[in-house]
């Protein structure tokens, strides 16, 4: 199973430059939607392995990144490629909708 990286204001911008592609799941520790999407997000992790980086990061103790991307709602999960935004889900989604977004930037 794999697991999620836990992101934060200095390793951000390494973590999603990577050569393969990046979901990043903004959350919060008291946000009840966020509590939903986190076991989706740790699924993710695992069948993304090896394809995907996956990664967490708290929007409260890292508000720069928060900042630079406009993140105003929670959750919100951003893919990246090659360290660009590339998709944006705003909310809890169902597993099928995140998976189809990862998997359009998987080679």
């Amino acid at each position: 199973m794999g697991k999620t990286l836990e992101l934060n204001d200095s390793n951000f911008d390494s973590v999603i430059n990577s050569e393969k592609p990046v979901l990043v799941d903004f959350w919060a520790e008291w946000c009840g939607p966020c509590k939903m999407i986190g076991p989706v997000v740790e699924e993710l992790a695992g069948d993304y392995e090896g394809k995907a980086v996956v990664a967490k990061l708290n929007v409260d103790e890292n508000p720069q990144v928060t900042a630079r991307f406009g993140v105003r709602s929670i959750p919100t999960l951003l893919v990246f490629k090659n360290g660009q935004v590339v998709d944006k889900q705003v909310g809890a989604v169902p597993k099928s909708v995140l998976s189809q977004k990862l998997q359009a930037q998987v080679l």
